[in-house]
């Protein structure tokens, strides 16, 4: 079997005319802001995988600075050692890569700044826009003050500057346990914005990092390195999520202070999603308590269990394109990307047959022993992908919903005197069933017209229905993973009182079943994706051996009669 991915991608969709970003660089370029120069980043914390969410941001700051000429650099904002790993820091490359996108050789961490960062944070201390606070960590919280209420002056603001000098090189040489002491700049303890109230620059901190070891026992806080660092790679558009727009003027202020280049935050709205969840200290929750299989496990949100589920990266290209860019959050609708999917799949998945649940048939008048080989077309969307061939025999595999003993109104399947078209295959007509000993119907017994081979009648007589099936003497038994949505309601953070986020978990969420598949199917390539005719798109997991195939269900086809049985129920 060839691999699913055969076909050529499609070029990737530019940025939306409307995306009001890209109207503010179309500005800045007329005006010569920055030279003429287009300069973004993708700045991940690698405390945890990347999950969806991720995805637009990723898009947003490559597809811009492609599309103006530009470059993007990979900045890992890595100024928090406790929960910072190289796991994480080699997943989000991988990832950034899978989605198409390439760093070339601007691959940055803020931890190659502590030097510079460490001697502008001097800087502002002699300037008297820093000092060193012994307020503990509850005690700056008290001083802080409210929304309605101003906060209240540290009673270590105004130490003179050679002591703050001295303290702050001490704290840096380790003298002082963790906690005991911060850097704070000297702002505005009555501001409006309580940002500006004298927020924290550094803490002491004695946690080894993955890159710097234990040379540091101080760490900037993400609002001092997040600027300085945009600032000294010279970055033009700093674009990052709308929860950042009350940090901004933080990040103008060290940036004035400073005298350093002026790199322009610009937010946008967060990606949200319906029945799903994009916290990842909420998702590292999920991992370590159990819940799921780690973190490319493909119900969850990361873009590596994504990736697993066997979602393409151009579907999700796609997918951020068309829910555009705006200043004000909303939630999109799941079924949106799943449409976005099931678009490109159709065009690149090669289709075969699998049975997920199966029923026995037995075509009496079909020779015994018997078998043919009957041609099946890969994917009727590319020409190119061609043909292969099918085994056919006496005894085949349907699916258990594809009979009813007594079928009900709009059922047009297989039933007791009623002809169906068997996919590339005879038209086939029930008449009996072998039934187990709950009353269960376990084989189904029909007759074939030989002369519709290959699925049509030469009278040009009719059926309502065309149905799946495989060869029992040729078909391979593989494990099928069916995933449905992980979390019962649309937003999965809104609980009962005394519950958290897990209480709405979908115990549901998976169902593994033993399939009969194809026997093309027996040595799938790695990550293949394929249709399996009238059930959905699937993809192999990477816990596939050869002849023991698994596949995970991507997403399903649409499914008009269980529409009509919903409906007949509500």
């Amino acid at each position: 079997m060839n691999p699913a991915d055969t076909i050529p991608a499609e070029p990737e969709k530019p940025a939306a005319p409307s995306n009001f970003i890209r109207d503010i660089i179309v500005e800045d370029l007329k005006t010569n802001k920055y030279g003429g120069r287009v300069q973004t980043r993708f700045p991940p914390e690698p405390n945890g995988y990347l999950h969806i969410g991720h995805a637009k941001s990723i898009w947003l700051n490559f597809g811009l600075a492609k599309e103006f000429g530009g470059k993007t650099n990979l900045r890992f904002d890595d100024t928090n050692p406790e929960k910072e790993e190289q796991e994480y820091v080699d997943s989000i490359m991988d990832t950034v890569r899978w989605l198409g996108y390439d760093w070339e050789d601007r691959l940055f961490y803020a931890s190659d700044y502590f030097g510079q960062l460490y001697e502008w944070a001097v800087q502002l201390i002699k300037a008297g826009k820093a000092y060193v606070c012994d307020l503990t960590a509850e005690e700056v919280r008290g001083y802080r003050g409210t929304l309605t209420e101003p906060g209240k002056e540290s009673p270590y603001r105004n130490r003179p500057v050679e002591e703050n000098l001295d303290l702050f090189e001490r704290m840096r040489a380790g003298e002082f346990p963790d906690g005991s002491r911060t850097l704070r700049a000297k702002i505005d303890m009555a501001s409006p914005n309580l940002n500006m109230r004298d927020p924290v620059m550094y803490r002491i901190l004695r946690a080894t990092h993955h890159r710097t070891g234990d040379q540091w026992c101080i760490y900037p806080m993400y609002d001092y390195a997040h600027g300085q660092s945009d600032s000294l790679e010279r970055v033009t558009h700093s674009i990052c999520t709308l929860e950042f727009e009350d940090h901004r003027p933080l990040y103008n202020w060290f940036i004035e202070q400073l005298g350093i280049f002026p790199s322009q935050q610009i937010e946008f709205d967060r990606l949200n999603l319906t029945y799903t969840l994009l916290s990842k200290r909420k998702l590292l929750q999920l991992v370590q308590e159990g819940h799921v299989r780690g973190w490319d496990d493909p119900r969850m949100p990361t873009l590596s269990g994504i990736r697993r589920r066997g979602y393409t990266p151009e579907a999700i290209r796609n997918f951020c394109a068309s829910i555009g860019v705006s200043k004000t959050n909303g939630i999109i609708e799941f079924g949106l990307l799943e449409h976005h999917v099931r678009e490109d799949l159709n065009k690149r998945a090669l289709r075969v047959m699998g049975v997920l649940r199966p029923l026995k048939v037995v075509i009496d008048d079909y020779p015994e022993g018997q078998v043919e080989e009957m041609e099946a077309v890969n994917n009727p969307e590319d020409a190119s992908a061609g043909t292969r061939k099918v085994p056919f025999s006496r005894v085949l595999y349907i699916e258990q919903e594809d009979f009813r003993e007594d079928p009900p109104k709009q059922y047009y399947r297989l039933s007791p005197g009623r002809e169906v078209r068997l996919r590339y295959g005879y038209f086939i007509t029930a008449r009996s069933v072998v039934k187990n000993e709950r009353g269960e119907v376990v084989e189904v017994h029909c007759t074939y017209d030989p002369a519709t081979r290959g699925g049509n009648a030469p009278d040009g007589r009719k059926v309502k229905s065309t149905i799946h099936w495989v060869s029992a003497a040729h078909a391979v038994d593989a494990e099928v993973r069916l995933y449905e949505n992980l979390f019962t309601r649309s937003n999965p953070g809104e609980t009962d009182p005394g519950q958290d986020f897990t209480a709405n978990l979908n115990p549901n969420s998976l169902e593994i079943a033993t399939a009969k598949v194809e026997p093309s199917l027996a040595n799938p390539t790695a990550a293949a994706r394929f249709q399996f005719e009238r059930l959905g798109y699937f993809c192999v997991d990477p816990d596939s051996a050869p002849g023991t195939p698994v596949f995970n269900r991507t997403v399903t086809l649409k499914d008009t009669w269980a529409k009509i049985e919903k409906r007949g129920k509500a």
